[in-house]
């Protein structure tokens, strides 16, 4: 059993795996970061100054907090500005993964265009003509 895990965990497909995971986890941060640090302010600046990360409704009485931070301490908030920085981080993240895509993609459109085509099969006379003559020629 431990033999076969080492040939498991050995394969190139599991440990592409486990670099995809990395730096798709690395690419996440920078994403967030885009979103929250910057794509965010700006969106908040052009509406007035407005913060979406401190945008909720409190379900709770009890709450009477002006930040997301303080009144999730103090009762139960629908948290709608969070929702809409994660959703557009979302977008932004797979839009990204779109254009690396078709990049890859139109990448192997073009290599395989450079590929020279296979020569024509000659038409069938030609080649039983040619079949003829290897035949004599080994005679």
């Amino acid at each position: 059993m431990l033999k076969e895990f080492q040939e498991f965990i050995s394969r190139g497909n599991v440990m592409d795996l486990a670099v995809g995971v990395i730096i798709g986890a690395a690419f996440g941060r920078i994403v967030d970061s885009l979103v929250n640090d910057i794509i965010m302010p700006i969106v908040g600046a052009i509406l007035g100054g407005l913060d979406f990360n401190n945008y909720f409704f409190a379900l709770s009485s009890a709450v009477n907090a002006t930040s997301l931070a303080d009144a999730k301490k103090q009762g139960a908030v629908f948290a709608y500005g969070s929702f809409i920085t994660v959703v557009l981080n979302f977008i932004i993240l797979a839009f990204i993964i779109f254009l690396m895509v078709k990049a890859v993609n139109n990448l192997r459109r073009r290599l395989e265009a450079e590929k020279p085509a296979a020569p024509a099969a000659p038409p069938a006379d030609v080649a039983l003509l040619t079949e003829i003559r290897d035949l004599l020629a080994r005679k």
